[in-house]
């Protein structure tokens, strides 16, 4: 293939480069993959309507969230294990964020900590993703350590009350921490480049990958049985906890994974700064429906109250359009930052960036639109009754 000329062409390349087990571990969705399927085929059923005959030459793609301008109407979203798709995945992902100058969100579940992270990508502004674990002490100790790390928001992920259905994962026996297998061996094998370069490198560094966040007792085969139950994720996370919560973090607060309008007046009525209206990208119910469906009624409901972003399934700068004139203030990119990454680490993920601009800019050129903060209901085809407003 000659040079990736869109995000597609990225997850062809990292298809390649990673082991099955892997690969899909990124890439795939859950149980039989409806929601999957669905992201794409809202956001192909959502049409602009172009204006003519306007000014176009000077477009602005820069957004305001949380009262920092920012060029691009992007952040990067929380997504786990990246250091499995290159070297310091996470803090190669870290400073192509930083580069283009938009937030990071590291997950509790990434391979590399907040710590090494932060001093690896000096100057990025570094959100953090939030799992509840059963043991509320444990959560607490990693709370004090993102806040001295200098997180500026918390992203308390609320639609993970259990572990998704990933067959994906059993069959290719992907687990983490990884342990050999028979299956995984032969796949590794048949990736030699990827075996040296990352997985090696890796472990004579450091060890095996795993999660870098997580207590000692977690990391090893031998321990982990025992420490398990504490860090199951939390099944029990209430609204009483987040106001819980809300008092104890002195930072932006944000709820990932909202879907109905009157949780996102709930997480508003908490004390929230901010929601993600997200499907977890296909990868937790089978089902839900397209934040891009759902998107308009939130907005209409909380948008000038409360900053709203969205995700999921975004593979265009067109997708990232729709988005924001659906009611979304800025947009979380997942899976195409990580197809990026696969292929070439920073520059891959910068480069991933810097495509995304291009179509953005070309939509907004296409549908009439000079300013993409400014696009709304009146830039699509929408039916009337779906509107959209957004909050600073």
């Amino acid at each position: 293939m000659l040079r990736p000329l869109n995000v597609a062409d990225y997850r062809e390349l990292a298809r390649r480069r990673l082991p099955r087990g892997v690969f899909e571990y990124v890439d795939r969705g859950t149980e039989d993959e409806v929601g999957l399927r669905a992201l794409r085929t809202a956001l192909d059923a959502v049409r602009f309507a172009p204006r003519v005959l306007r000014d176009v030459s000077a477009l602005d793609l820069s957004t305001e969230v949380f009262g920092r301008r920012q060029p691009l109407p992007v952040i990067a979203a929380p997504t786990a294990m990246a250091g499995l798709l290159w070297h310091d995945g996470e803090v190669q992902l870290a400073r192509a964020a930083r580069d283009a100058g938009i937030p990071f969100c590291i997950s509790t579940q990434s391979t590399t900590s907040i710590e090494d992270i932060a001093a690896g990508a000096p100057g990025a502004e570094l959100w953090f993703q939030l799992y509840v674990w059963q043991n509320r002490t444990l959560t607490g100790e990693l709370l004090a350590r993102v806040r001295a790390a200098g997180a500026s928001t918390l992203v308390l992920t609320v639609d993970t009350p259990a572990s998704p259905k990933k067959e994906w994962n059993v069959r290719n026996g992907f687990g983490v921490p990884i342990a050999p297998s028979l299956r995984g061996g032969i796949d590794v094998a048949l990736h030699p480049r990827w075996l040296l370069r990352v997985l090696l490198r890796r472990a004579l560094a450091s060890g095996l990958p795993t999660y870098a966040h997580y207590p000692e007792a977690f990391k090893t085969r031998i321990t982990r049985a025992a420490a398990a139950p504490d860090l199951r994720l939390a099944a029990n996370v209430t609204w009483d906890e987040l106001r819980a919560l809300r008092r104890q973090w002195p930072g932006r607060l944000v709820l990932k994974g909202i879907l109905r309008a009157d949780d996102a007046q709930q997480a508003l009525d908490c004390g929230a700064d901010g929601i993600v209206v997200s499907s977890h990208g296909g990868r937790n119910l089978d089902g839900a429906p397209a934040p891009i469906d759902v998107l308009p009624a939130i907005a209409d409901r909380v948008g000038t109250k409360i900053t709203v972003l969205a995700d999921s399934g975004v593979r265009r700068g067109s997708d990232i359009a729709k988005y924001l004139a659906r009611g979304a203030r800025a947009v979380m990119l997942g899976r195409a930052l990580l197809y990026g990454t696969a292929v070439a680490g920073t520059a891959g993920a910068s480069d991933v960036l810097a495509i995304l601009r291009d179509e953005l800019e070309r939509t907004l050129a296409f549908v009439g639109q000079p300013c993409a903060a400014a696009l709304s209901a009146a830039d699509l085809g929408d039916p009337p009754g779906v509107s959209s407003s957004r909050g600073g």
